[in-house]
């Protein structure tokens, strides 16, 4: 079922905007009256990353005529296999500001509005408030109950996707709904999972192909949100598995049991980036890359443990390092191998998952085991520049 538009037409299309949306035009779907109402919508993109960079060039193709984006994150090498809006030359470069170079290579007539920021509880009603909606293509849960959230209390739509490795979901959240279907992405999700329970991109991957795939769709349903056309994802979740290359829709219904939403929190303690045991644990158990450096050079007699996935071990590796992937730490099958007589030192690419594998470790007895922090990405970094990141 079709929503009414969002936002009411521009007055007029210059003659360069019709002879440049021309293909729109001639549809009778969208139409003169679409393409004014795509320039006179304000689109907010979260993340200028893998699901904003195809999101942005389609919007800025399309004629929104003003876009915002919120990332405070710079270029990296690992972000071009899959964030198309940014080019080597971009390395370094703040992430904002290339994706607003890009766009206006597209699309001049489009406005950007940059948000450098990290979005919080402080600022996100500020910023979104201005705008008609909102596109979520964040990589983390507690920014997506942040979104979710702050949407849902200034009565906003967005449109939310999410990739992982070769699958990618996308749905339209609307707490006030005109058509009295509105849900929020807490229906969906009531809690977020426990805390190193689902692998973000960095630590599992995604086929960077993928993040087209899904972002052309976020963008498919922003436009039909903005025109009043077509029967947007509001109370459906849709699924795209790359290597089956299948679709599928899933229901979603209003959660009766789902919280009132009232006020933003603190999304951070939320969702539990990181377990209070896994904190606990590092709290003075947690020595620096240069400090294992020491340890090595002096010959200390100790076990250094790399809790990440083998394919991440064969990328790059500390010297000296075994495998023993966190699972097996957590359900307590590798306690066996770890060794009784000297000192286990813990380590994965950025802290987070050996900081819990040193919780479980404690809690079984191996009370002088450490990890370090920053693991293998802070190893490269302060010791070893030449070795590879990802």
């Amino acid at each position: 079922m079709a929503l009414p538009p969002l936002v009411e037409p521009a007055a007029e299309l210059t003659k360069e905007e019709v002879a440049r949306y021309s293909r729109h035009l001639i549809i009778p779907d969208v139409g003169v009256d679409g393409q004014k109402r795509l320039k006179n919508a304000k689109v907010l993109v979260v993340g200028a990353g893998g699901l904003g960079s195809p999101a942005l060039l389609y919007l800025a193709a399309a004629g929104v005529g003003t876009l915002g984006i919120i990332d405070f994150d710079v270029v990296d090498e690992s972000n071009l296999q899959r964030q198309v809006i940014h080019g080597q030359s971009d390395i370094g470069k703040p992430k904002a500001e290339s994706a607003r170079d890009s766009v206006a290579e597209i699309n001049p007539f489009v406005k950007v509005i940059l948000h450098q920021v990290h979005l919080s509880s402080e600022n996100a009603l500020d910023i979104f408030r201005d705008y008609d909606l909102i596109l979520d293509g964040t990589d983390n849960f507690a920014t997506r109950y942040l979104v979710n959230d702050a949407a849902v209390l200034l009565g906003k739509p967005y449109v939310w996707g999410s990739i992982f490795r070769f699958e990618g979901q996308v749905s339209v959240f609307w707490e006030d709904a005109p058509n009295g279907q509105g849900l929020n992405y807490r229906d969906l999700y009531p809690e977020p999972p426990p805390p190193g329970m689902v692998p973000s991109c960095a630590e599992g991957g995604v086929l960077g192909v993928l993040c087209a795939s899904i972002g052309s769709i976020m963008v498919t349903e922003a436009i039909k949100l903005l025109t009043g056309i077509g029967d947007p994802l509001l109370g459906r979740l849709m699924v795209y598995d790359a290597l089956e290359m299948s679709y599928r829709t899933i229901k979603i219904r209003k959660d009766p049991e789902s919280v009132k939403i009232t006020e933003l929190i603190d999304y951070e303690a939320f969702c539990g980036v990181v377990s209070d045991d896994a904190q606990q644990a590092a709290a003075g158990n947690t020595i620096t890359p240069l400090e294992l450096k020491q340890k090595q050079d002096a010959g200390d007699n100790f076990l250094l443990v790399d809790v990440r996935e083998p394919h991440e071990y064969e990328i790059v590796r500390i010297p000296g390092s075994v495998l023993i992937p966190k699972d097996r730490i957590l359900s307590g099958e590798a306690f066996a191998e770890l060794p009784q007589d000297k000192q286990v030192v813990l380590h994965c690419k950025s802290g987070a998952r050996s900081a819990e594998a040193l919780a479980a470790l404690h809690r079984a007895g191996f009370k002088d085991a450490v990890h370090v922090g920053g693991g293998v990405l802070a190893w490269a970094r302060e010791v070893d520049p030449s070795l590879p990141t990802y």
